[in-house]
């Protein structure tokens, strides 16, 4: 069963990140940095004067960010414990 729920959690953390198997720590580390650049939510500030849509998008890239961050550390661990067996 616990089986079951982590490979699940794998397979939502590399929807989440765009990534497929094979994964190699190069191509997550740089999904990774791609997404942060996209969802940081300070990239919002400039993009209207429109207080109530800025916060809106900030608070979207806030929890954008907080999961591809999950997402990652998720699966650095888990190549990490598949590169250790």
């Amino acid at each position: 069963m616990r089986n079951i729920m982590m490979r699940e959690e794998i397979e939502r953390a590399l929807t989440v990140l765009g990534l497929t198997e094979p994964l190699t720590r190069e191509r997550l580390e740089q999904k990774h940095r791609e997404l942060l650049a996209t969802w940081h939510p300070h990239r919002y500030a400039s993009l209207t004067n429109n207080p109530r849509k800025y916060m809106h998008m900030y608070k979207k890239g806030e929890a954008m960010t907080k999961e591809v961050q999950a997402a990652y550390e998720l699966l650095s661990a888990w190549l990490e414990k598949a590169n250790s067996q």
